[in-house]
């Protein structure tokens, strides 16, 4: 048997939310290509998440922990809250796609991960499904 080499073995991975049921939804918006931007607050990145780059390509973990997708950064802003506009709120492919279903779910989430204040800057990040991974195929990860 030949050994293949695992082309994400040093990718940055990650999971969408901050539940299993959330992480799932999000994912699932993703493969579904209703999701194609996220954001999340600058405060939060570090060591265990890095800032995305454009052109990294990042492995998405689904709620159990496993590995799901591959994602690409095609752009990076950084965001108040408050800046944030009504078309990047919908490619970010949640609720009814309005800025308000965006503002009232992200004010919540914030504030429940530490925090939120209408002047937090946010990593704002737009990306392309790349592949999708065989969940069954691939060893769990922890998030």
């Amino acid at each position: 048997m030949i050994a293949v080499a695992d082309a994400y073995a040093n990718a940055v991975t990650f999971a969408f939310g901050d539940s299993p049921e959330l992480k799932d939804e999000l994912l699932a918006l993703v493969l579904a290509g209703r999701k194609t931007a996220t954001c999340g607050a600058l405060r939060d990145f570090g060591d265990h998440e890095p800032v995305p780059e454009v052109g990294r390509r990042d492995v998405v973990l689904d709620g159990q922990g496993r590995r799901a997708a591959v994602i690409e950064t095609v752009s990076v802003e950084f965001r108040r809250f408050d800046e944030v506009d009504a078309a990047f709120a919908a490619a970010e492919g949640e609720g009814d796609l309005s800025y308000d279903y965006w503002r009232q779910a992200h004010e919540a989430y914030f504030a429940r991960n530490g925090g939120f204040s209408p002047d937090m800057i946010l990593v704002c990040e737009r990306f392309r499904l790349v592949e999708t991974l065989d969940r069954n195929d691939t060893k769990r990860v922890n998030s």
